[in-house]
């Protein structure tokens, strides 16, 4: 028995790897709650899948859809120009932008973080073309902000911290005091080692959450990395001023 969650459709069928789920996914609406019963061909085949279902079974499968984000819908939009996008109303441009974010975050949750940063920047590409009226343009401010946040914490992943600090900071320009983005623009400085830098973010970020046990960590985490990096920094000053000794030198010799 199986339960499908909320995920894409085109790339559920990429994981699955019955061709009966195949078929069977094809055929559902949102919300819908089936039976299927797959014969061999359609299930596991002659080899099974031990221990649990022999050679040659046929199987019962329950699934329910409980969403899916139209990939097709999106790919289209996106492929159109941006005087075309912009004949379409806000809704369906906000909408298209949170489908490519959903995409990112299932991209971002199976470790293909490229794959996630893709997404997210056709997301910010859209929402940085639309302009707004005044009263609507919150909306777009907000779905921004949540890019950018996947943005930062992505390129953290890539290992990419300048990167993961230029999107953080894009972000608290939208909003200054986003502990998340603070988090986030502290942890690129550690791995940046701009220890000033890291503990003014991490500062502020603590500031808003005093009791979030992440930003908490990092503190103790940076101060653990200021102190072996000035234990290094000692350390090389020593061999560096450290007085010459003629009389080892020539015994080497």
């Amino acid at each position: 028995m199986t339960r499908i969650g909320k995920l894409s459709k085109a790339l559920a069928l990429q994981d699955i790897t019955l061709w009966g789920m195949e078929l069977g996914l094809l055929s559902m609406r949102k919300g819908e709650l089936a039976r299927f019963l797959f014969t061999p061909t359609y299930a596991y085949g002659t080899l099974g899948c031990p221990p649990l279902i022999p050679p040659n079974t046929t199987v019962l499968f329950e699934i329910e859809l409980l969403d899916f984000l139209d990939s097709a819908e999106s790919d289209k939009f996106c492929a159109l120009s941006a005087e075309q996008q912009d004949q379409f109303p806000l809704e369906k441009v906000l909408k298209v932008a949170a489908t490519e974010r959903e995409f990112g975050n299932y991209l971002f949750r199976q470790g293909r973080f490229y794959d996630a940063k893709v997404r997210y920047k056709r997301a910010l590409l859209l929402l940085r073309r639309r302009s707004a009226p005044t009263e609507e343009q919150h909306q777009v401010t907000s779905a921004k902000l949540l890019v950018l946040l996947n943005l930062s914490f992505t390129y953290l992943k890539l290992e990419r911290p300048i990167a993961a600090l230029r999107y953080g900071e894009q972000a608290l320009l939208i909003d200054q005091k986003n502990a998340k983005a603070l988090f986030r623009c502290g942890q690129a400085c550690i791995v940046m080692t701009e220890y000033q830098k890291a503990r003014d973010f991490l500062v502020r970020a603590q500031k808003e959450q005093p009791f979030n046990h992440d930003i908490n960590n990092e503190l103790k985490k940076l101060a653990s990395c200021y102190r072996d990096y000035m234990d290094k920094e000692k350390e090389m000053c020593h061999r560096m001023f450290a007085p010459y000794d003629s009389d080892s030198v020539g015994e080497e010799n």
